[in-house]
């Protein structure tokens, strides 16, 4: 059993077999933070390092059971969400968040892949927007997420020139306590994030932008920025040290397939040697 003192944190997500981002993603992150990663599973994926060819969504049913069985046994400081697969999960997990409100909730708004492979239509952004929105303590959208959750509804159009600072007050205004922008996808020669609140700009960090891609960062940042939340870290202090963690697992990542990088969680740690 864990250390009493260990928080856990439970993670809604679908299956990466790469280990580079969902599901397996969330388990390294938050087991290399030192808090105990429970996992709800929400889909199945066929992917490697270049892209996810297909997503096989895990009943609602069967969502609400795991969830609710894990629930009923453990207590658990934070929750994060992943990629949920279909509108009927979005619905299946606002339901069981919405009978633990004290707990803090990271919602990282998976809308594609990182080569762009689509893994959320326009019917599961609304109902991510009306369902989980009111329910999450940090949002952490790219900035390209953050914009196409704030197209119009009625034409469908993209904001693809709105200010992120704008997009930060509209996703606050949907019933986010905090929203967390990542600039990983602007132009600018820094990555610069930037947390928003009520009262607007909390803190914005700059970080060294890395060469090369990465399969997995956003799901890393959430899910450390969820075990920060943990551990009783107030948000703009947690945030701060998920990007820290984040910027250095990117710093000494992984190449093991032919595609792109792969954090590498784990990278203060010594590699474990069974002959020695």
């Amino acid at each position: 059993m864990p250390h009493s003192d260990t928080p856990l944190v439970l993670t809604f997500a679908a299956a990466d077999p790469t280990g580079g981002a969902g599901m397996q993603a969330d388990i390294l992150t938050i087991a290399a933070l030192g808090a105990h990663p429970l996992s709800v599973l929400t889909g199945m994926t066929v992917q490697d390092t270049r892209g996810v060819e297909e997503v096989q969504p895990v009943d609602d049913d069967f969502v609400v059971d795991q969830a609710r069985v894990l629930l009923e046994d453990m207590r658990v400081q934070a929750f994060k969400i992943g990629v949920l697969g279909s509108v009927e999960n979005v619905a299946a997990v606002a339901e069981v968040l919405a009978d633990y409100p004290d707990v803090p909730v990271v919602l990282d708004p998976v809308i594609a892949s990182g080569r762009g492979d689509p893994l959320a239509d326009e019917e599961m952004l609304a109902a991510l927007t009306e369902l989980l929105l009111p329910l999450t303590t940090v949002l952490t959208p790219n900035s390209i997420e953050a914009r196409r959750l704030t197209q119009d509804e009625d034409d469908g159009d993209v904001a693809e020139d709105m200010p992120l600072a704008d997009c930060a007050r509209y996703l606050l205004e949907l019933g986010a306590r905090h929203v967390l922008i990542t600039g990983t996808h602007e132009t600018a020669p820094q990555v610069v994030n930037t947390l928003y609140g009520p009262g607007g700009v909390i803190c914005t960090d700059a970080w060294e932008r890395l060469p090369g891609s990465y399969h997995g960062s956003g799901c890393t940042l959430a899910s450390a920025l969820a075990v920060m939340l943990a551990h009783g870290m107030p948000v703009g202090e947690a945030a701060r040290a998920a990007q820290r963690y984040t910027w250095e697992t990117l710093a000494h990542a992984l190449r093991p397939g032919m595609g792109q990088a792969i954090p590498n969680r784990f990278f203060a740690n010594r590699v474990f040697n069974p002959g020695a």
